[in-house]
């Protein structure tokens, strides 16, 4: 019976352990969200994905100001 009692306890722990890990590992969307964001605007700050997205949000948003070399060549 002494085995049983071990069992329980071993499955126990090992379930606790998994729990961390996993807890430890899991994925935060907004830290991958923010690694996709590799266009920053240089008059507001805003983050975008894609220079097709900045071009476009350059567009609208900053009309008056100058285009960004990064942008001008840019297929919206």
């Amino acid at each position: 019976m002494a085995r049983g009692h071990q069992k329980a306890q071993s499955q126990k722990k090992n379930a606790e352990k998994q729990a961390k890990m996993k807890k430890s590992q899991s994925h935060d969307q907004k830290k991958h969200a923010g690694k996709a964001l590799i266009y920053q605007c240089g008059v507001c700050k805003t983050q975008m994905p894609d220079p097709k997205t900045y071009k476009q949000h350059f567009e609208s948003k900053h009309p008056k100001a100058p285009m960004p070399e990064e942008i001008k060549d840019v297929v919206a």
